[in-house]
């Protein structure tokens, strides 16, 4: 696979160094972003040249970015979105003007991806993030913070400290916006982007809710196939497309993984893939993250990647959430090893894949 890529939070956040990204055989991209880019702001230029001249240098290659996150005014739908949408589309060009062609972007309420142990403990040792409804039962504050206060010092998407310092008043603000007023809101957000990503030839790729449930009284819009053609008709263009998360839409067992692919890339509306396995625990809905490979969790990541080869897929993937292995711990999720693992997991199929095709 041409387009494979390993997230990267930088050299000053990450302690995984680019030159061990680069030994990883057949990694050529990095998925990367700035993170002292205050939400809402405009990226400057200089800003993403030196993160482009810094991962070039390297040898591999920036032209995915994950995340240019959302700023919680134009998910509620306040007066002032407008000025944060204009900072948006001037980011969107900056970012065209240095190579970058997908965007990857989330639009959940508050908070980004949900886990309720960074470090649960599986028979082999290793570690790795699980949720489990039952702990998301009580004042959500209190529950964030106590996964937080587990996280090895690091900050989770979603869960910066200043958000947290204010997550009531966040509550308060989207008391008004269900599910249908936060889909108004993404129209209205993609009908003045979209424009511009088609101007600069961006593609906006939409990540799932993770877990796809509303969680906290808050709404979840991108869970399953039926929302994903809600998102695509609210602005028909190949520049509205999706992320499709493997382990997000996954955990969802009702979730067909392999068809969603097979529908969406053959489309071309997905050109960004997260590939990851997770398994399930005893009551419905409740799972941890898993080694890639098909034996060690719940989803068939040889038909996923079967489903990518088959549909002609020449987008961008990436590995997922790995494991803690062999004394790492760094990220919780974001290791060097399990992730490398999965690399050449992922690879090897497609090698087989290919084989068995001809």
């Amino acid at each position: 696979m041409k387009n494979m890529g390993f997230r990267w939070y930088g050299s000053k956040d990450d302690s995984i160094k680019l030159k061990d990204i680069r030994q990883i055989p057949g990694t050529t991209q990095v998925v990367g972003a700035l993170f002292d880019v205050p939400v809402g702001e405009v990226w400057p230029k200089e800003k993403i040249a030196a993160l482009k001249n810094e991962v070039e240098a390297a040898g591999l290659k920036l032209e995915v970015i994950e995340s240019v996150n959302i700023h919680d005014d134009i998910k509620i739908g306040l007066p002032s979105r407008d000025k944060y949408i204009e900072n948006y589309k001037e980011t969107i060009r900056n970012l065209s003007a240095y190579g970058i062609k997908v965007i990857c972007y989330n639009f959940m309420p508050i908070f980004d991806w949900v886990r309720t142990d960074l470090h649960f403990k599986l028979a082999d040792g290793s570690t790795d993030l699980a949720f489990q409804h039952k702990k998301v039962e009580g004042d959500p504050e209190d529950i964030l913070k106590s996964v937080q206060d587990n996280s090895n010092g690091y900050v989770l998407p979603g869960w910066e400290p200043e958000r947290l310092a204010e997550v009531k008043r966040l509550f308060e603000a989207y008391s008004g916006v269900d599910a249908k007023k936060l889909t108004e809101n993404l129209k209205y957000f993609l009908d003045e982007i979209i424009p511009v990503c088609e101007e600069c030839d961006v593609r906006m790729a939409m990540h799932p809710d993770d877990p796809p449930r509303p969680l906290f009284g808050l709404p979840r819009i991108y869970k399953n196939r039926e929302d994903m053609l809600t998102i695509e008709q609210l602005h028909e263009s190949k520049y509205n497309g999706f992320t499709i998360c493997t382990g997000s839409l996954g955990e969802n067992p009702a979730n067909d993984v392999p068809a969603i692919i097979r529908e969406f890339v053959a489309k071309d509306r997905a050109p960004f893939i997260h590939a990851r396995n997770i398994k399930f625990m005893g009551n419905e809905g409740d799972f941890h993250e898993s080694a890639h490979l098909s034996s060690e969790g719940s989803l068939d990541m040889y038909e996923i990647m079967k489903a990518l080869h088959d549909t002609g897929f020449d987008g961008y993937i990436r590995p997922d959430h790995g494991r803690d292995i062999w004394g790492e711990a760094g990220r919780p999720g974001y290791g060097l090893y399990d992730r490398a693992l999965g690399i050449s997991y992922l690879s090897g199929l497609w090698e087989a894949i290919e084989k068995e095709s001809k």
